[in-house]
């Protein structure tokens, strides 16, 4: 579990410094924000990886790193978030959220002129949290192909800890493409 992990963070903390060293030389007021954003998105990647966080702890950090995205991006970024706090209480592994709205910005956002919408809901059904992340597709692929890392990383992850209570899918459609997991409560 800690290797799959591992594999993870230097993706996003490179990524997310990029955008960070951007800010401070345009407005350093809101670099602050975004660093103290960056701090914990750190203090997450370099931490003694706890088993499991709750959902609401992941939608935090998810939170954390759009944030530092929007300033990047700006109206190009458009998020939105349904949450249900009741599904908030969820086990899930660290950093699961991170690299799919990671993947959602890459592939769905960055390529698109006038940029795209990310989508993230949680809900509780049939006793289980339920948690979709969608993004908007470009009208013209613009960025090379994932090779899947991040996605297997994600289903891997909670296979180890959710085995058969946990349900990972993907999907493609004409407009989005489309991440659904379900873990027990």
């Amino acid at each position: 579990l800690a290797e799959l992990q591992s594999r993870i963070r230097p993706h996003f903390l490179f990524n997310t410094l990029n955008s960070a060293l951007a800010l401070v030389r345009l407005d350093p007021a809101r670099a602050e924000r975004v660093l103290e954003d960056l701090a914990e998105l750190f203090r997450v990647a370099i931490s003694d990886s706890a088993e499991s966080v709750t959902l609401a702890e992941e939608i935090e950090l998810a939170q954390r790193y759009l944030a530092i995205e929007q300033i990047r991006f700006g109206t190009r970024l458009r998020v939105t978030w349904e949450l249900d706090p009741a599904a908030g209480s969820a086990r899930v592994p660290p950093l699961l959220l991170q690299p799919l709205v990671e993947n959602a910005v890459r592939h769905g956002i960055e390529p698109a002129d006038d940029g795209g919408t990310i989508r993230v809901r949680t809900r509780v059904k049939l006793g289980r949290a339920l948690i979709a992340i969608s993004n908007s597709l470009p009208a013209q692929p613009g960025s090379q192909p994932g090779n899947g890392i991040a996605l297997r990383n994600v289903r891997e992850r909670l296979r180890l800890m959710h085995d058969v209570a946990g349900q990972f899918e993907t999907r493609l459609e004409a407009d989005a493409y489309r991440v659904q997991i379900m873990v027990p409560l």
